[in-house]
């Protein structure tokens, strides 16, 4: 009795009319269904059929309930957390298999270990002298639903990680540590465990300590499988050697260092594009790809706290700018004076294919993929012209792919293309 849609999945509206349908033709038992009358539709009984139907077509499920003659007594303890959707013991479990990914984190300014209320941090008073704190807050975005599709978890960690802690490197702070937050409808300890390893590992990247965490589970209120994680880093700069942009001026030179793909911005409108408007699959190799989609789309986020620290030491840097959000449109004017714009010349470096596959699958404009996507400039660095080729050198001595993108002219804090 039924309704299903292909063999694949049920909808609502095909069951409704099987049970209608039933119901009509007096298949229905009257007593189990509360239908008094032929013709009346009755409503769906977790005790009589299964339990949760997921209505593909409308991206959302259906919880039922129980009718009255199926519905549970309560037992004679009462009713329980776990039995409510919340299992302790499995957080539990998640705690322990985390644990050596976070102490692999730790640095000699960590003072508690993993289970605290809170984590305690220390400032090595050698070593700072006048320090100023900066924190910085954000999420993976609609990336968690590729994540999802491809059932891969370990790289996700690493996005939050880097989306916080570049931010805060923009004003040349180094981060000095990390706490993350997780929150899914059913925990499972395996797959959190797996997300934390990742958190673990951008940390080591940005060489902060994560020192915290919650990972909340909350049934009813995510889908069963999904989850959400959003980060927060906090590092440290000498005042006198906080990088704000007040001495950027025309002339300066704009470099840029390259992105590994999308980082973590923009992926609702790659989905639509690549998977809805072009029809591929993740598993699909498209052309100008050497690998799959999926393997495209899951890349992490580059964490470029290492590279861009070392620089700092050794270049008068003006400004700097994290291409999140907003793509190269929006962010590096966050960083501009009055009176001062950038001119960004977009034939200077090599884009990575994803971004061209985009927008000829959806048809994007170029003025909105440069205002959604980094468009393969992940970090920008502003410095006198003079110390442009050392900047580069060191760079590149450190790992990173850095060119010359761009410059500094007069103008109200806007970026102009040249194409």
């Amino acid at each position: 009795m039924i309704g299903a849609d292909s063999l694949h999945h049920l909808s609502v509206e095909g069951l409704k009319q099987a049970i209608c349908s039933n119901v009509e033709t007096g298949a229905e038992n009257p007593q189990r269904s509360g239908a008094s009358a032929p013709g009346r539709c009755v409503q769906v009984c977790t005790g009589c059929f299964t339990g949760i139907f997921p209505d593909r077509a409308l991206h959302q499920s259906v919880h039922l309930g129980y009718c009255r003659p199926c519905h549970p007594a309560p037992s004679a303890a009462g009713l329980t957390y776990r039995s409510s959707g919340v299992d302790i013991d499995e957080g539990n479990r998640a705690v322990e298999l985390m644990k050596a990914s976070v102490r692999s984190t730790f640095t000699p300014g960590v003072v508690t270990d993993v289970g605290g209320f809170g984590g305690l941090f220390r400032l090595d008073p050698a070593r700072w002298r006048d320090p100023v704190l900066i924190s910085g807050t954000d999420g993976v975005g609609t990336k968690l639903k590729v994540a999802f599709a491809a059932d891969v978890h370990d790289t996700v960690g690493i996005d939050a990680v880097a989306m916080c802690v570049n931010d805060v490197l923009v004003s040349g702070a180094q981060p000095l540590f990390f706490l993350d937050y997780i929150a899914c409808g059913r925990l499972q300890a395996g797959r959190i465990a797996d997300i934390v390893a990742g958190v673990a590992e951008g940390c080591r990247q940005a060489g902060c300590a994560l020192i915290g965490g919650e990972t909340a589970e909350m049934p009813g209120f995510y889908p069963d499988g999904e989850y959400d994680i959003a980060g927060f880093a906090v590092g440290a700069v000498e005042h006198d050697a906080i990088v704000d942009g007040s001495r950027i001026a025309p002339g300066d030179v704009v470099i840029g260092l390259s992105s590994s793909g999308l980082h973590s911005n923009g992926y609702s409108l790659a989905r639509k594009a690549l998977l809805e408007a072009a029809g591929y699959s993740l598993d699909d190799v498209p052309p100008g790809l050497s690998h799959s989609l999926g393997q495209e789309l899951l890349t992490p986020t580059r964490i470029y706290a290492k590279p861009v620290l070392a620089l700092l030491r050794e270049v008068d840097v003006l400004g700097m700018a994290h291409i999140t959000g907003g793509g190269l449109v929006e962010n590096p004017p966050r960083v501009l004076p009055e009176g001062t714009a950038i001119e960004l010349n977009m034939g200077s470096w090599t884009r990575r294919p994803v971004f061209d596959l985009i927008r000829e699958a959806g048809n994007v404009p170029m003025e909105e993929m440069v205002r959604v996507f980094n468009m393969g400039i992940g970090f920008v660095i502003i410095v006198k012209e003079a110390d442009a080729a050392r900047a580069i050198d060191l760079m590149e001595r450190c790992g990173e792919t850095a060119q010359i993108i761009g410059k500094v002219v007069e103008g109200h804090r806007n970026v102009s293309f040249r194409w």
